[in-house]
């Protein structure tokens, strides 16, 4: 079925008319920080929660379901993404409020809003937000982290539907957070979060988002196309740290490089395809198993399919071999 057909059989079977966008063949890639990547099958952004549940359960049961926040950590493929990809846009999701020492905030709520709204009202322990590039539905799937700080640390609540349409209100219990993940249902789609803050000073934890945006900015090349983090750090050591080792800094596949300046960061310096990026990501993880014997684990999420149906194998590269 078609991008066209499918709307269509939304369309027809949905309990009530889907108030949201349905847009078939949609472009990706200007959604993406890589800016790489092919269309989707369907583009569906709902109106809101209600129009999310709508919608899901209108969905023939063997379609898949791929969620785009602000796609910061994500590579989408040059085949583009099979079945319906939903993007939880600002405005319906960006919700941001506060009560007493807890934050609601909506799915697609930048993380660093989310800092921000908590130094205003004088709540510490959010500052860590300020680091972690991307929206909080994509950051509490992973349960992201930086600057000494976790989703896990300040979870209070979830609110998620199922891909039946179904809502779900999870407890930290019911998110099993360990290291960059979270063990809830694969189908589960977050569309709210509650986090705790603590009483504090707002001059105090704005110094200290600076803080923060100074250090990224300085070590991390954050004005570049990118990804964030593209590997795991694996237990006792550092992903950059086995990545410099392996003599991958600088390293190119077409246009796609390893960052200079933090080497566990790919970059898009202009032309790169998605396929670039990818076979660049596993020439790396090549190189650093044969220096080292660690196999890095991707943290960025690759999606999509292949133009060909080809795999991604690693670039050899004669003049280091």
């Amino acid at each position: 079925m078609d991008g066209q057909g499918l709307i269509a059989a939304m369309q027809s079977v949905a309990a009530t008319p889907l108030r949201g966008t349905l847009t078939p063949d949609a472009p990706l890639a200007n959604f993406t920080w890589f800016r790489t990547g092919g269309p989707a099958d369907v583009l569906f952004v709902p109106a809101d929660e209600a129009d999310l549940a709508v919608g899901l359960a209108a969905l023939p049961a063997d379609v898949p379901v791929t969620v785009l926040g602000l796609a910061s950590n994500v590579l989408v493929r040059d085949g583009g993404v099979p079945g319906v990809v939903i993007r939880l846009s600002a405005r319906p999701f960006g919700m941001i409020a506060v009560d007493g020492d807890n934050i609601r905030a909506g799915a697609g709520a930048a993380d660093v809003k989310v800092a921000r709204a908590a130094a205003d009202a004088s709540l510490a322990g959010l500052a860590f937000l300020r680091g972690i590039p991307g929206a909080i539905g994509g950051a509490l799937k992973m349960n992201a982290g930086a600057y000494g700080g976790e989703v896990k640390d300040r979870f209070v609540s979830a609110r998620a539907l199922d891909r039946a349409g179904r809502l779900h209100v999870l407890s930290a219990a019911d998110m099993g957070f360990s290291y960059r993940h979270t063990a809830v249902p694969p189908d589960f789609i977050f569309t709210e979060v509650t986090f705790s803050g603590t009483p504090g000073d707002k001059d105090v934890i704005l110094a200290e988002m600076d803080a923060i945006t100074a250090s990224r900015e300085a070590t991390q090349p954050v004005k570049s196309r990118t990804g964030g983090s593209t590997f795991k750090n694996p237990p006792g050591d550092k992903a950059w740290r086995l990545v410099d080792a392996a003599g991958c800094r600088g390293l190119q596949v077409g246009g796609a490089q390893v960052s200079e300046l933090h080497c566990n960061f790919l970059i898009n310096t202009g032309g790169a395809t998605a396929a670039d990026v990818e076979r660049l990501g596993e020439t790396v993880r090549a190189r650093v198993l044969a220096t080292s014997g660690i196999r890095l684990e991707w943290e960025i999420e690759r999606i999509g399919r292949m133009p060909d149906g080809t795999a991604i194998e690693p670039f050899i590269d004669t003049a280091a071999a």
